[in-house]
């Protein structure tokens, strides 16, 4: 599990990767085909990132989670 800011919420390896899939504009269908999940499981996983971030939609969900340190953004150097 991973641990992030100071309200010392978690979110598991699941949550971070479905995240990611988020961040990366799948939907809630692509998620679960991905990770081999119905699609019950995605959504779930999707409401549980929502609360846990304390979030209200997919865009704040994002925000928070760069502003927390969850995510960060990949530059390639050219």
């Amino acid at each position: 599990m991973t641990t992030f800011n100071n309200n010392k919420q978690i979110i598991s390896m699941r949550e971070q990767e479905v995240l990611y899939l988020i961040a990366y504009e799948h939907s809630t269908k692509e998620i679960a085909e991905k990770l081999h999940v119905c699609y019950e499981t995605a959504h779930s996983h999707r409401k549980n990132l929502l609360r846990k971030l304390n979030a209200r939609n997919t865009a704040g969900l994002i925000r928070v989670a760069f502003e927390s340190g969850l995510m960060q953004v990949n530059r390639s150097v050219a």
